[in-house]
């Protein structure tokens, strides 16, 4: 007869409760505790939602991206290609594997606000001729690219990078990627506000916290701080513009809330990829404010961007989703605080009425609200004389200067700090080659400060140049074989990796822009800057969508053969003239490319009104209209 068992106590008694903690407590001295104990096999019905998580999602899951550096180091040894798992996880070590457009990696930095030392450029220098392709290419966010190394290079390329300095740490995947700002922040004579410390504070906050690298999809950040180039803030994910408040009149709503001074208005959700700009979300931020309100929208992002369809993963499509009211409302929640509201915005408490962003370039009470300057600076202002707030030009002329060339980011232009200039340096399609690079370092060091400012137009400025020095540093640049200033064509050319060594890309880019500047420089003169925007895919790295021509890259077929080509956009712009480009043309192979912008550009020349740019041009016209003009059979 089986002895009866009695049923278990309903609850331990103080002897049974001391030796099971004198058992778990030798057990866990021992290295045994339950977690080292298989679990149970889950349900069918438990399992369901992690075998529903999409890719990406269930590859974070499983192993975080930021603790694959042994992997890393494993493949390093073996020399092996990494597999479509870990492709992905490298990302987060700023890693991208190029096949099958070339066997190795290309390392992506983050170099917040492009503000480089020459010590580092010259190590980035030396590791890109001793360990990869002997160049590197600046990018659209202000940042460096250094390909091709083999994989076993990949850790060393990391220690090298590190070593001065720099890192490469979510410079890819789902991350924040590097942010970017004024690149004359500090030294700008038009400027509102140095961003600089803002922008350095959020990127050691960013790095110093790991929920921030786990985000739905990318996430773009810049701060544009006032001065005479722009950073192309709305074109980011969170927009930080500076702004200037004067005291508002007596009887206005906000009159307890606001004093006079600088504040950020907050623009949201740009994504030019997607045909989109950032729209006003109707706040002020006061600057010490700018780390926790960034923070604040990334929190929200993080907890209900969605993660099961990567087309709708951006924090455009929230917005979409929630509303602007709804968004906001759960930034303030995260935020801990009353957020401001924008005394411009329409509508904010103020009672302004209406919906959409405030007036450009400024509507406001009284003396008050004033933008960055009296322009949104871009490209093509710059031969143009502007009438500035008080407090006035530098040159005390109380005019903005007749520029010495059409680009702001290129040339020489006298700083806040009496005595010095900076001086914009044109690096054809962002690409450097070593030796370019270390003479460049040089160069900062005899005649400036020893420091470069990296520009979202893929050029560099060497700013701190004594007066004495300018034209000795200009000489130089030629020499070495770069310049300080370029034509109205070559000057505003924007160009994305292309095919060389993106997968994505339908064409070689980079080479086809520098192609296309020399036909038409050879063809005709313009007395007008120009931006094209060439882009291998809709990803539109180069954001043909805001050029005056934006170019993506598609495969055509001619008589049976395919060929790289080019769909021709017309008439996109930013800041306040911000426009998205219209498709004129489609499926022009490279070849017919060159004669058709000759084309174009020739019937703008005969059709324009006097100091019309392209942009204006475009604009006023329908495309049935543009296409007849610019096929010359108007």
């Amino acid at each position: 007869m089986s002895p009866t068992l009695d049923p278990p106590p309903k609850e331990f008694s103080r002897e049974q409760k001391e030796f099971l903690e004198g058992f778990f407590s030798g057990k866990n001295f021992r290295g045994v505790a339950f977690r080292d104990v298989e679990a149970a096999p889950k349900s069918a019905e438990e399992k369901a939602p992690e075998a529903e998580l999409i890719f990406e999602e269930r590859i974070k899951k499983e192993l975080h991206p930021l603790d694959a550096y042994s992997l890393l180091t494993d493949h390093a040894d073996a020399n092996k290609a990494p597999e479509r798992e870990n492709i992905y996880r490298f990302k987060w070590h700023g890693l991208f594997y190029l096949a099958p457009n070339a066997d190795g990696f290309m390392v992506r930095l983050r170099i917040p606000g492009g503000q480089l030392k020459s010590y580092q450029l010259r190590e980035i220098a030396t590791l890109a001729k001793d360990l990869a392709s002997g160049f590197a290419d600046i990018t659209t966010r202000a940042n460096l690219q250094v390909r091709v190394f083999k994989i076993k290079d990949a850790p060393e390329i990391l220690r090298r990078i590190q070593s001065v300095g720099l890192h490469t740490r979510g410079a890819g995947a789902d991350n924040v990627r590097n942010l970017t700002a004024s690149p004359t922040a500090g030294i700008d004579p038009f400027e509102l506000i140095d961003v600089t410390p803002y922008l350095q504070q959020l990127a050691q906050f960013i790095f110093n916290h790991r929920e921030f690298y786990n985000l739905p999809r990318k996430f773009n950040i810049a701060f544009d701080g006032g001065g005479r180039i722009s950073v192309l803030e709305d074109t980011n994910d969170i927009g930080f513009h500076a702004v200037q408040i004067s005291e508002p009149p007596e009887n206005h709503p906000l009159r307890e809330k606001i004093s006079a001074g600088i504040y950020f208005r907050v623009k949201l959700a740009g994504i030019t990829g997607h045909q989109t700009f950032a729209q006003d979300a109707g706040i002020l931020v006061a600057p010490g404010d700018l780390v926790k309100m960034a923070a604040a929208i990334l929190r929200v992002f993080i907890a209900h961007g969605n993660r099961s369809d990567r087309k709708k993963a951006r924090l455009k499509y929230l917005l979409e989703s929630w509303g602007l009211e709804k968004f906001m409302s759960a930034v303030e929640k995260q935020f801990g605080n009353p957020l401001l509201p924008e005394p411009l915005n329409p509508n904010s408490e103020a009672g302004m009425g209406g919906t959409g962003d405030p007036p450009v370039p400024s509507g406001h009470w009284p003396d008050g609200m004033r933008r960055t300057s009296a322009l949104e600076t871009n490209a093509r202002k710059g031969s143009t004389v502007f009438s500035i707030p008080s407090g006035g030009s530098p040159l005390g002329t109380g005019q903005w200067p007749v520029l010495p060339t059409a680009f702001p980011q290129l040339g020489a232009h006298p700083q806040k700090q009496k005595g010095f200039y900076y001086v914009g340096v044109a690096i054809p399609v962002g690409r450097m080659t070593s030796k370019q690079m270390v003479r460049l370092a040089e160069l900062a060091e005899l005649y400036g400060s020893g420091e470069l400012r990296l520009t979202v137009w893929q050029n560099l400025i060497i700013p701190n140049v004594s007066e004495s020095y300018v034209e000795t540093l200009k000489k130089a640049l030629v020499k070495m074989g770069l310049n300080w200033q370029a034509s109205n064509v070559r000057g505003g050319l924007v160009a994305c990796t292309g095919n060389s060594y993106c997968k994505f890309s339908s064409t070689d880019t980079k080479g086809h822009a520098i192609e296309l500047a020399n036909y038409l420089e050879k063809k005709l003169t313009l007395d007008q800057p120009l931006n094209i925007h060439l882009t291998g895919c809709p990803n539109s790295c180069a954001q043909h969508y805001i050029g005056d021509i934006g170019l993506l890259g598609t495969k055509v077929k001619i008589s049976g053969e395919t060929l790289e080509g080019y769909h021709v956009f017309v008439g996109g712009g930013f800041g306040e003239n911000r426009a998205l480009g219209r498709q004129v043309f489609s499926g022009i192979s490279f070849e017919q490319l060159k004669p058709t912008l000759e084309k174009m550009l020739r019937g703008y020349l005969r059709h324009r009104q006097p100091g019309e740019t392209f942009l204006v041009f475009s604009q006023r016209h329908d495309l049935n209209q543009l296409q007849l003009i610019f096929s010359n059979e108007e």
